[in-house]
């Protein structure tokens, strides 16, 4: 039988991206996203909870993250979840969950970053300008 692991956020982006190499030389960019939920409770008290995401994008659209999303502008990002076990530097054992992404949309209207020289980058290379139906 079939699975899915398939995780949908639109939030804002916590943290400017960190974009480091892997030995091999691939590119991989690390960002927070915040998502708020909004609810009343038993009391009539209008609540707010925030939950924040770790994302992790890689290759082009890892460069692509590092070069327009900056803290604060608002992002879809759609990707699948990975759990990752490390030992902490005081020796205890950690788990994070991270949303490993495959698409990212840049949901601001108004971008505050330069638009790029002409031959820099190429249309087809955003994430946010693939066709319809094409995949990265």
């Amino acid at each position: 039988m079939a699975s899915l692991n398939k995780v949908m956020l639109i939030g804002n982006v916590g943290n400017d991206p960190e974009m480091r190499y892997t030995p091999g030389g691939n590119p991989v960019t690390s960002f927070s996203v915040a998502t708020n939920r909004r609810y009343t409770d038993s009391n009539g008290e209008t609540k707010e909870e925030t939950e924040w995401f770790r994302v992790i994008a890689w290759r082009k659209l890892a460069e692509s993250c590092n070069q327009f999303v900056t803290k604060g502008k608002r992002v879809y990002v759609e990707g699948r979840l990975r759990t990752r076990n490390w030992e902490g530097q005081d020796g205890q054992k950690r788990v994070s969950v991270e949303v490993v992404a495959n698409r990212v949309l840049f949901l601001d209207r108004r971008a505050t970053v330069s638009v790029p020289e002409e031959g820099e980058i190429e249309p087809g290379d955003l994430p946010f300008n693939q066709p319809e139906g094409e995949k990265m």
